[in-house]
């Protein structure tokens, strides 16, 4: 990925500038942190699997089995050995490839409303309900995965069956970037709790989360085949479309049957192949297009001006479309999608719709993404 100087230069700053802010509001540099992240990965592996410490190092990202011996050692003061056989005297590790894990959260979280959503749009063969858990399919790096999340007290529980141990990371921050994990409950219920009118729904459901998405192309796509139109007509639409040009998977313990189509497989297909009506034909093959060609950049760390700016280029793709991407593949905390069950959520509690909606809204800043959920929340009730 080029390192901290490729970091500093797809966020537009110099790598000093970098490594003073990271200094500043982190206390510690990228390299550092890095160091970080790899050794706490490799004592995820040491303490719940059972492969041997060499495909831990490789696996965890160190250069060298010396320099995971050491970094392991330093950091935990002990060895990878007296690790695992530390965790060992309680349980025993798995070779099976699914780790469990325990994805912690700042508190309140509701975690029926979060859940709520992602299935009731769940795209069949992709996504699915099982046994009290959100399970849903994962194109990573260097390889697929399937992923469980069950809420539970405290924590969110992940078992995750990847095919390479080396996207064990980048899986971790895929789910918790999907269920809004790192967000800060007490400060945003805290600021829209000073609307009076949002108070209320603040107090029935605090902590709720923004429902976000393990791949910003995937959302974007989903989101322009069912614009105006019903959940069942959406579901219906999307599962044909990964029947047809998805990858298939393995799931030995469920439903799940494939990944979602990547937007290189989409953009090679003849639109007419698509099934589609013009309206939504064309806006379609402009995205795929664009997120093929690099022209549409919609990661984590993209540039939100630009991203909007980029979607909204795109003939058929309109504001509704460009907001809800932003909230939910660029993480912007104060996108407003004007959509229509945010209208009905603020009609239920007495707020103005339209224009008049937007201009109170205003107050809401920078959380204005979090009041959307409160009022799809009094527009949906709660959720079955």
């Amino acid at each position: 990925m080029g390192g901290v100087s490729g970091l500093a230069g797809r966020l537009g700053y110099s790598t000093r500038q970098v490594e003073r802010q990271l200094l500043a509001e982190l206390g510690a540099g990228p390299l550092a942190l890095a160091r970080a992240q790899r050794a706490q990965t490799a004592r995820l592996l040491i303490e719940t699997t059972s492969i041997p410490m060499s495909q831990v190092a490789s696996a965890a990202g160190f250069a060298s089995v010396r320099a995971f011996n050491d970094t392991v050692r330093e950091v935990f003061a002990l060895s990878p050995t007296e690790l695992r056989d530390r965790a060992r005297r309680g349980q025993a590790g798995t070779t099976t490839g699914v780790l469990c894990l325990r994805l912690p959260y700042r508190v309140p979280l509701c975690a029926d409303s979060l859940f709520g959503q992602l299935v009731a749009h769940a795209v069949p063969g992709v996504e699915e309900w099982r046994d009290g858990a959100y399970r849903r399919t994962l194109r990573l790096p260097h390889g697929q995965a399937i992923v469980a999340l069950s809420p539970l007290p405290g924590f969110i529980s992940c078992q995750l069956a990847l095919t390479d141990l080396r996207d064990l990371a980048i899986a971790i921050s895929r789910c918790r970037w999907l269920l809004d994990l790192d967000a800060d409950p007490v400060a945003t219920d805290t600021l829209l709790s000073r609307d009076p009118v949002l108070a209320p729904q603040v107090a029935r459901n605090p902590g709720l989360r923004v429902p976000r998405t393990v791949d910003g192309a995937e959302i974007a796509i989903r989101t322009v085949l069912s614009r105006r139109r019903s959940a069942a007509t959406s579901r219906a639409r999307l599962a044909q479309l990964v029947r047809t040009h998805g990858d298939r998977v393995d799931d030995h313990a469920g439903g799940l049957t494939h990944l979602f189509p990547a937007p290189e497989a989409l953009a090679e297909v003849d639109p007419a192949a698509l099934d589609l009506p013009p309206s939504r034909r064309d806006p379609l093959t402009g995205l795929v297009s664009g997120l093929a060609a690099g022209t549409i950049e919609l990661g984590v760390g993209s540039d939100w001006r630009r991203a909007r700016r980029q979607l909204a280029g795109v003939g058929g793709i309109g504001a509704w479309t460009v907001e809800t991407v932003a909230m939910r593949a660029l993480g912007d905390p104060d996108a407003f999608p004007d959509e229509p069950s945010v209208r009905r959520g603020a009609r239920q509690v007495g707020l103005p719709a339209a224009r008049g909606l937007h201009a109170h809204s205003l107050g809401w800043r920078p959380w204005r993404s979090y009041a959307v959920q409160y009022l799809r929340a009094a527009a949906d009730g709660p959720p079955a």
